[in-house]
């Protein structure tokens, strides 16, 4: 049976209660008045550590910048003109060449097979015309004798008839063998003519005749030129001065015609690829004039093309260099570039802050007259280029802001400076 209990211990229970319950009272009152204190207190930052730059008035250019390479303006992709395989890579990027330097060598017997057997195609080609001229040329001379022939007995029989009708008339000849010697010489006449029109007939022929095997002959020629080219073109050649820039196929690799095996370029004349923002591309078009840093050099340009879509965000614009390259300028080396797009004149500017969008309010932090704070304030922007931004209002002439980003400071509106 459970003992009742008593009104100490109850007594005591109770003031333990209220113990803890107070302390914890107090423990959260002393944290909220510290967390007060924190959230009250303003965070000091160094001056030198900040990007802080004044409201200038003035003429701004609006540029655009993109990082980009120097590319060859003109160069030349050698393609195999027939399929093969790799058999030898005589030059690697780098080396200087000539139209005629040989930089690969393929071979493909298939080819060199249709070359030789082009050749001996042409050749049976040509024996077989030189016979058929020898004997249309043996023909006609034939006819030629047969008709100088019937021409010498023609001439017999007309001297024999102009006898015999002599003879005939002083009764000497019977008229019979006159006649007969008259006939005989006007056959002779008929012979002539026809032989004679033979001999027109087979030398008009003779060319037309000739002529059907020399078009075989030519085209058969074609053809072995068309061989022998292939042929040649086992041996690639760099069909232009430059400089080899690269060599895309191995030895032992098998290459089909139209592949790309090399490219040949002249380091003389180069332009910048860049890769400028989609976002920025706003007023961008061929002509305007451009800047390209070598990091070593600076050279001036003119845009001369852009891309008509954008890739990856940005788009390609090429920039056309002027005047003599330095020698820093090579293929491939990564420059930077900067296009002026349009110059404002008496406006507000100042340097881009590293959170900024176009044509919109903005907060930043104006450094104070004695340079020891710095408030936040509102400031409407206008256009935007690639390091300075105008100013439209909350800002005068000689205002000194800070650039860096201040994401950090969000919730307070002043901070000090040291």
């Amino acid at each position: 049976m459970d003992e009742p209990i008593g009104a100490d211990v109850r007594r005591q229970r109770t003031r333990r209660r209220v113990a803890v319950i107070g302390g914890a009272a107090l423990v959260l009152a002393v944290a909220t008045y510290a967390l007060g204190k924190i959230q009250a207190s303003v965070p000091t930052v160094d001056r030198a550590g900040l990007w802080i730059e004044s409201v200038q008035a003035g003429s701004m250019v609006l540029e655009v910048r993109g990082v980009g390479e120097l590319v060859p303006d003109d160069f030349l992709w050698l393609a195999a003109e027939t399929d093969g395989r790799v058999e030898r890579v005589l030059l690697r990027g780098g080396a200087l060449v000539e139209p005629d330097t040989v930089i690969l060598e393929l071979s493909d017997p298939e080819t060199e097979q249709a070359a030789v057997a082009a050749a001996l195609a042409l050749q049976a080609a040509e024996a077989a015309y030189a016979s058929l001229e020898a004997d249309l040329r043996n023909e006609t001379l034939q006819l030629r004798v047969q008709a100088a022939t019937t021409e010498a007995m023609l001439e017999q029989a007309d001297m024999q008839a102009t006898v015999d009708a002599t003879l005939a008339s002083e009764g000497l000849l019977a008229t019979l063998t006159s006649d007969l010697s008259a006939v005989r010489a006007e056959a002779l006449a008929t012979q002539l003519e026809l032989e004679r029109q033979r001999l027109e007939t087979s030398e008009a022929s003779l060319a037309d005749r000739l002529a059907v095997q020399r078009a075989e002959i030519d085209r058969l020629r074609a053809d072995l030129r068309v061989r022998e080219g292939d042929v040649g073109a086992l041996r690639v050649r760099a069909g232009m001065d430059g400089v080899l820039q690269e060599v895309v196929v191995d030895e032992g690799q098998r290459v089909l015609r139209g592949v790309n095996l090399a490219r040949v370029a002249d380091p003389a004349r180069l332009k910048a690829e860049l890769r400028i923002p989609e976002t920025q591309t706003t007023g961008l078009q061929v002509g305007l004039p451009a800047v390209v840093d070598t990091r070593n050099d600076v050279v001036a340009g003119q845009v001369s093309r852009m891309d008509p879509a954008a890739q990856n965000g940005t788009v390609t614009i090429d920039v056309a260099l002027e005047g003599p390259l330095p020698a820093s300028a090579r293929p491939q080396i990564t420059v930077e570039g900067r296009i002026e797009v349009e110059r404002l004149d008496d406006v507000l500017y100042v340097g881009r802050p590293a959170i900024s969008q176009a044509s919109d309010s903005i907060s930043v932090f104006r450094v104070s007259a004695d340079r020891t704070q710095a408030v936040r304030t509102q400031v409407r922007i206008g256009r935007m280029s690639a390091t300075t931004v105008e100013v439209l209002g909350g800002l005068d002439a000689g205002d000194e802001i800070i650039l860096s980003d201040t994401s950090a400071w969000d919730e307070w509106d002043v901070i000090e400076l040291r």
